[in-house]
């Protein structure tokens, strides 16, 4: 399994946790737009970091995930995570 979240990737498993079929509002440069403007709320972000946690054997602070309003900063606090869990 790869040791870093592509944007890729949390797009994907942001589709996946919305069952969200068709490309759109995560298609671009969304990477500084925070998620309520991307139609995700705390708790569609919570299920997709509850997510990572069982698919890369990880653990993420919830007060740290609170803080990622943004696909940048959140994939930040994921990578961090990933890097120092290896």
């Amino acid at each position: 399994m790869s040791s870093e979240i592509t944007l890729k990737k949390l797009t994907e498993l942001l589709r996946e946790c919305a069952g969200e079929e068709e490309p759109g509002i995560l298609d671009g440069d969304i990477l500084d737009t925070p998620f309520a403007e991307l139609n995700y709320d705390s708790v569609a972000v919570l299920q997709v970091t509850g997510l990572i946690e069982r698919e890369y054997e990880v653990q993420l602070a919830e007060e740290t995930v609170a803080e990622a309003d943004t696909p940048r900063i959140l994939l930040r606090f994921i990578n961090e995570s990933l890097s120092t869990s290896v």
